[in-house]
């Protein structure tokens, strides 16, 4: 299947010069949903996957439907103040400042396998925050799944110690 084709691209949105690539066309289209969730499970069967992480927010219309598919937990990753227990955090830059990203401190058991899904990867800034945060709980990250990669922003070589995948790919 193309993806691609299901990939509603918007011209200067959300400002002049950004070429966003909107996701909600792909899963309003139960064939190419289901499609990508499917494709998602394949690159990762051998992997024994434990956990799979989604950061907020389109992390999590992937993740969670991969980890039932693959019969994994999801955990998901969220902005700091929005999970209601103890956390780990993780603060990373930001093209203007900083940012940080939190997970449930019992969310993740030392020694479990994790993948991350997310719908983009662009310049790899919050993956690698996320990445951070597994291995400081003592998992193993076994790779990242995206559907949607920006190859010229460079994302990849941030991630370049993991396994990563993107199933569609853009230049910018």
């Amino acid at each position: 299947m193309d993806l691609k084709s299901k990939i509603r691209v918007i011209e200067g949105f959300p400002k002049e010069g950004i070429s966003f690539k909107d996701i909600t066309t792909l899963i309003n289209d139960k064939e190419a949903y289901k499609y990508t969730i499917d494709s998602l499970a394949e690159y990762i069967k051998d992997k024994n996957v434990d956990v799979v992480v989604g950061p907020e927010a389109r992390g999590f219309i992937f993740g969670a439907p991969l980890a039932y598919k693959i019969g994994a937990a999801f955990v998901p990753v969220r902005k700091k103040g929005k999970l209601p227990s103890d956390t780990v955090a993780v603060e990373y830059d930001l093209e203007y400042g900083k940012d940080s990203l939190e997970v449930h401190k019992d969310a993740i058991k030392p020694g479990q396998k994790v993948v991350i899904v997310d719908d983009l990867l662009a310049t790899g800034g919050t993956i690698e925050a996320v990445a951070e945060l597994i291995e400081k709980l003592g998992a193993e990250l076994v790779g990242a799944e995206f559907v949607i990669e920006l190859t010229d922003l460079k994302g990849r070589d941030k991630l370049k110690d993991y396994d990563v995948i993107s199933l569609v790919q853009y230049d910018v």
